[in-house]
């Protein structure tokens, strides 16, 4: 199934807060103080790079293969067929049957899933311990050996048109996002949904998927990640054994094909009235830099001035909206850094019944500038990062949260060495750090403003 990053981290909300992440040399050696999963790694001779995260709580291992591509890496004309490739991965190879796969994973009492994002597409079992090499044997044989029919693309066409009308047409919301997405990049591929446009979803086909399964599923363009109970010795026989036999082969550079994405000149609003909507929202959003795009020294502030911001019930937002001037029901801020193109950094807010939106658009505006004119305090920065590293305390004790983190730092621009280092990089933000990015980034000329509300009764 497709996936905004926002999904992914919402399905792991424990390791949200440590996903800032830059780019740097992998396996670098790291402070001892600074660990937070103390994760093994090593690549192996055809360029396939593994992570090994143990915890040997309970028997049981998170198996994951992400491949360093997605939706922003799409031929032009041709949306949706990372997504559509996902789902065509459970057909068969030249060695098993379609479906067999999943009917083996289900007989050994496991759990498999995939998704597709913008930067990355990956794969995944939780199986027991003893279930490991069975998993890599399958993994890498539809690494090297996918085989699909005409009628699998047919039917699996008919799928993925169902699976956007239902998650996409059929909700107003989601409409008005991808019109808001594609509002917020001129050029950048993020401008695109991962589940694609539906006319082009209809013409892909079988040499389509191909196409696009022999240009990136390469052991050199992805990255294996296992966490649970197992070592790393025992990972890199299975490794070599299995995805060890696949040939390594060239790749394009997807940073060149993807472009770069013109400066905003102007800023953009976009309103919409649906009969389906019962609850108005407003949203602004600016584009902020990443871990590769842009300045991304400002990640780390960036990120704490969301937790101040809209980080939960005592957030300034929730705080002066919500709970003092009574304006909305809710309110926050959202931005992470990873991935390789420019990324948002968002205010929002849903007014209460009988509260007018351009009122409450007001009240943001407000809190903007009154962080613009005075910054934030010591005891706000203080606060923020405390329960910032408290979350990446917690996201230890969570088997398939590390496992996630690390492949989506490492297939979306990262490294291993960021992860492990994230506690002291945002232990050493200031407050004149993020009055820095907070005055970099709040240009209203380079906003995108978002209003959706109920439609009038004729």
């Amino acid at each position: 199934m497709p996936i905004r990053p926002s999904d992914l981290r919402s399905a792991i909300v424990a390791v949200v807060a440590i996903a800032v992440l830059a780019v740097g040399v992998l396996g670098r050696p790291l402070p001892t103080a600074a660990a937070v999963f103390d994760p093994e790694t090593f690549t192996l001779e055809n360029g396939l790079q593994v992570v090994v995260i143990p915890n040997r709580r309970v028997p049981v291992v998170s198996h994951m293969v992400w491949y360093k591509v997605g939706a922003a890496d799409e031929p032009a004309g041709k949306s949706g067929i990372a997504h559509f490739l996902e789902h065509l991965m459970f057909k068969g190879t030249s060695n098993r049957a379609p479906g067999e796969f999943s009917r083996i994973v289900n007989r050994v009492g496991g759990s498999e899933n995939a998704f597709t994002s913008f930067d990355y597409t990956g794969y995944y079992q939780n199986v027991a311990r003893d279930q490991l090499g069975r998993m890599m044997e399958l993994e890498a044989d539809r690494m090297a050996n996918l085989s699909i029919s005409e009628a699998d693309v047919a039917a699996e066409r008919e799928v993925i048109l169902e699976e956007r009308r239902s998650r996409t047409d059929n909700d107003p919301r989601a409409q008005f996002g991808e019109q808001v997405t594609a509002a917020t990049y001129l050029a950048y591929p993020y401008r695109i949904p991962v589940i694609g446009w539906e006319n082009e979803m209809r013409g892909l086909t079988r040499e389509d998927a191909l196409r696009f399964y022999e240009t990136w599923y390469a052991p050199n363009n992805a990255v294996l990640v296992v966490a649970g109970d197992v070592t790393a010795e025992e990972v890199r026989g299975l490794a070599e054994s299995t995805y060890g036999r696949i040939p390594a082969r060239a790749v394009p550079d997807r940073i060149a094909r993807r472009g770069i994405e013109p400066p905003q000149l102007a800023a953009r609003r976009l309103e919409m009235d649906s009969a389906r909507v019962d609850q108005p929202s407003w949203s602004r959003r600016w584009l902020a830099p990443g871990v590769v795009w842009g300045e991304t020294a400002q990640a780390a502030p960036l990120q704490v001035l969301a937790e101040i911001l809209g980080g939960g019930t005592t957030s300034r937002l929730y705080r002066r909206l919500v709970v003092e001037q009574g304006l909305a029901v809710s309110s926050g801020a959202g931005y992470s850094p990873d991935g390789l193109g420019p990324q948002t950094f968002a205010l929002y807010a849903s007014p209460r019944d009988g509260v007018d939106l351009k009122r409450l658009e007001a009240a943001v505006e407000d809190e903007v500038a009154r962080l613009l004119r005075d910054g934030v305090t010591e005891e706000e920065l203080a606060s923020a990062v405390t329960r910032m590293k408290r979350q990446a305390v917690f996201a230890r004790d969570d088997m398939l949260a590390p496992a996630r983190l690390f492949g989506e730092a490492m297939a979306a621009g990262g490294g291993i060495a960021e992860v492990e280092e994230w506690p002291e990089r945002i232990g050493a933000v200031t407050a004149a750090r993020i009055a820095e990015a907070a005055k970099t980034l709040f240009v209203p000329e380079r906003s995108v403003t978002a209003v959706i509300r109920p439609k009038p009764a004729s």
